[in-house]
């Protein structure tokens, strides 16, 4: 079987569950080195061990991303371990949703932190390692890709009732996503995005039985998630899997000359 990504060094954010958790055992299998990053090392230390046991590689960064110095950190702990970054991908995040006249500035601010000051900070932080890699390689007369891929969400291109913070966020994502296919495209770096849509995770469960994330629950109303259910083609939410697939397509040489795109990934919905 081909492993697309052989001797591929990736990083993957929110890594210790859900999509993120996912997408890190599919770059595995398909051969790449893996740094998993979560802000909780008992999920964390899950996926490595998986990895690990199944004969892949994997390293844990583990802390809270939106802290100015992780990109930093997390940057310096791949090439120190690994040498090189072929993959980033920024997928970790979470919801605070309230009706846009109930919502505070500290719930706006802290999804905003998460889902687009982090990934502009790490792709900041790795411009030395991608950007000018490529711009060295060009002047050798060799041909490397490297992939970004932010996760944004098809609210982030329709808009979501109660969701003012994250529908802003996952907008701008899109719109720095298209930024950077133009300025490093030039360097063999592929920047593209995954718009989700239901995609079972932390952030879709059922909100009457999820946990607290900063005294908030994540989640959506039981009620709610099935109207949503109801208006997808399928008929049924996607799984983190499915969701992972399309990351490791972008990821891949089979998306090497696809630059600064949205995927959405939803079931038919919103065509």
């Amino acid at each position: 079987m081909m492993r697309f990504l052989e001797n591929k060094v990736a990083i993957v954010t929110g890594s210790g569950r859900g999509v993120g958790r996912e997408t890190a055992l599919l770059f595995a299998e398909n051969g790449a080195k893996v740094v998993i990053t979560d802000i909780d090392e008992g999920p964390a230390k899950e996926v490595q061990d998986e990895i690990v046991n199944n004969g892949g590689e994997a390293i844990i960064v583990c802390g809270d991303v939106t802290l100015a110095e992780f990109p930093k950190r997390v940057i310096t702990e791949t090439i120190f371990h690994y040498g090189k970054l072929d993959i980033l991908v920024n997928n970790a995040g979470f919801t605070m949703d309230a009706l846009i006249h109930k919502m505070t500035d500290d719930q706006f601010q802290k999804v905003m932190n998460i889902h687009l000051l982090t990934p502009f900070r790490l792709i900041r932080e790795a411009a030395p390692y991608m950007r000018e890699c490529g711009k060295e390689e060009i002047a050798q007369g060799v041909v490397n890709h490297r992939k970004i891929i932010n996760v944004s969400s098809v609210a982030g291109l329709r808009g979501n009732i109660g969701q003012a913070n994250y529908a802003s966020a996952k907008a701008g994502v899109v719109g720095l996503t298209k930024v950077v296919a133009q300025e490093w495209g030039r360097f063999n770096i592929n920047t593209n995005a995954v718009a989700f849509g239901f995609i079972e995770t932390r952030m879709t469960q059922t909100k009457e039985l999820s946990e607290e994330v900063d005294g908030e629950k994540m989640g959506i109303p039981e009620k709610v998630r099935q109207l949503f259910i109801d208006k997808i083609p399928q008929k049924r939410t996607g799984q983190a899997r499915e969701a992972a697939e399309g990351i490791l397509y972008l990821a891949s040489p089979l998306s090497n000359y696809v630059n600064g795109q949205v995927l959405q990934i939803n079931g038919g919905s919103y065509t």
